[in-house]
């Protein structure tokens, strides 16, 4: 069986039709711009871009609800007093540093 079917391909007035088979196969797989190859590279750049847009959305959430809780003027106060070491008038501020956590 697989004797006839070589037969048949590689007779002389096949095998110009083999050939030319043979040459547009492989530019479609690996010389065109459309290749499958490029085809391929494509599929897995849209999958990273759209690991990175989940992961910016979570980012994105995680600011949104921040700025929903600082919409409170308590939890702003909150928020300067431990971040940015804000404080009252006539209020000291003492910060207290262990000494493992001091680099040497």
């Amino acid at each position: 069986m697989l004797q006839k079917i070589f037969r048949f391909f590689f007779k002389k007035s096949h095998l110009t039709y083999t050939l030319l088979g043979m040459v547009f196969l492989i530019w479609i797989i690996f010389l065109d711009t459309h290749s499958l190859l490029i085809h391929n590279e494509l599929n897995q750049e849209i999958k990273e871009l759209n690991a990175q847009k989940k992961q910016l959305q979570k980012e994105i959430d995680k600011d949104s609800t921040a700025i929903e809780q600082l919409q409170n003027l308590d939890s702003l106060e909150k928020f300067a007093r431990e971040n940015y070491l804000h404080k009252k008038e006539g209020e000291k501020i003492y910060l207290i540093e262990f000494k493992d956590s001091i680099s040497e």
